[in-house]
């Protein structure tokens, strides 16, 4: 059995799994999603049993509902040794303040989501992209109301340009305010394109991150071949994300996956993960299963030591550039 590793956060002491289980899965909202509470919420306890400690979810997953099915999940669980972790940003309601960082909508979302999650602090709250519209200093300032109030025990961010990032932690710096502890971008074998944007950054502010789509929304795993269709039913066959994968440098990071595997009888996905984990400025790459087949196969990265000649043959047919190609 898989024996689970334990890290810190960024430079703080908050202790998280090598491994955090992403939640969009859990709820309706499409037809790639589990669509169904019951197995959703046996296979958080599946990965709790396992040692994850690490949940990322998002107000905007479902509308609330990915949320509640982790809240019902955790309320058997010591809430103590658990990292929670939200987001907010995304569209909740039709017409004024249904989005974005302003203070009255992050205070509003905050409290919604306690709600829905069934607890009195969240361990790790997002913001899920940047808002043109609002001051950075205005999101920071509710942010940090939100840390000194005890809502909220640390702050991080998703998806933006160095340059933003970069505004926001020098902001918090100044203004005397609660400091980024992570960033949630996309990176894979085959989307690097933040090695020339975010993770330089984030090595040398000592931000931890989480990676999304540490799988490239499943072409990594192997279950896409060169000219044929997306298998029904696939994240592949019905979002334009994953078929911006289909280039041929890609192709060609997956046959070096799949060569690496067959050396160490392992899956493309274990692969994979493997190399992320590999990565010195990764914490904790966010896995996304489906069912337990997919969860025991993911935590079996844990067990997988890639070589360096391994990991720079993954890596080899692809030059990281910003913005993504």
């Amino acid at each position: 059995m898989t024996e689970m590793q334990y890290t810190r956060l960024g430079a703080t002491g908050l202790e998280v799994s090598r491994l955090c289980l992403g939640c969009m899965n859990f709820g309706s909202g499409s037809e790639w999603m589990m669509n169904d509470r019951g197995e959703s919420i046996d296979l958080l306890h599946e990965a709790m049993d396992a040692g994850i400690n690490f949940l990322d979810t998002a107000n905007v997953y479902s509308t609330g509902e990915s949320e509640e099915i982790v809240g019902e999940a955790i309320q058997s669980r010591n809430r103590d040794e658990l990292v929670v972790a939200t987001k907010v940003r995304g569209e909740m309601h039709e017409g004024p303040n249904g989005s974005g960082l302003s203070r009255k909508h992050i205070l509003d979302q905050v409290e919604a989501s306690l709600d829905r999650l069934g607890t009195d602090y969240i361990d790790l709250y997002q913001i899920h992209r940047w808002d043109d519209d609002t001051p950075i200093e205005e999101t920071l300032a509710a942010l940090d109301h939100l840390v000194e109030t005890g809502r909220v025990r640390y702050i991080g961010a998703s998806t933006m340009s160095a340059y933003q990032f970069t505004k926001a932690l020098y902001t918090s710096d100044i203004e005397d305010y609660s400091r980024f502890t992570c960033m949630q971008p996309e990176y894979s074998a085959a989307a690097r394109h933040e090695e020339a944007n975010l993770l330089p950054v984030c090595e040398g502010e000592d931000v931890g991150v989480i990676p999304w789509s540490p799988l490239a929304g499943g072409f990594l795993t192997g279950k896409y071949e060169r000219d044929a269709d997306a298998p029904e039913g696939s994240r592949g066959a019905a979002s334009e994300h994953v078929e911006r994968k289909f280039t041929e440098a890609n192709w060609e990071v997956l046959d070096e996956v799949r060569a690496v595997a067959d050396d160490h009888d392992a899956t493309p996905a274990q692969v994979s993960l493997a190399w992320l984990l590999a990565q010195d400025a990764v914490t904790a790459p966010i896995i996304g299963p489906k069912n337990s087949e997919q969860l025991q196969d993911n935590l079996g990265a844990l067990d997988l030591d890639l070589s360096d000649d391994e990991v720079e043959r993954i890596a080899a047919p692809k030059t990281p550039r910003w913005p993504a190609e």
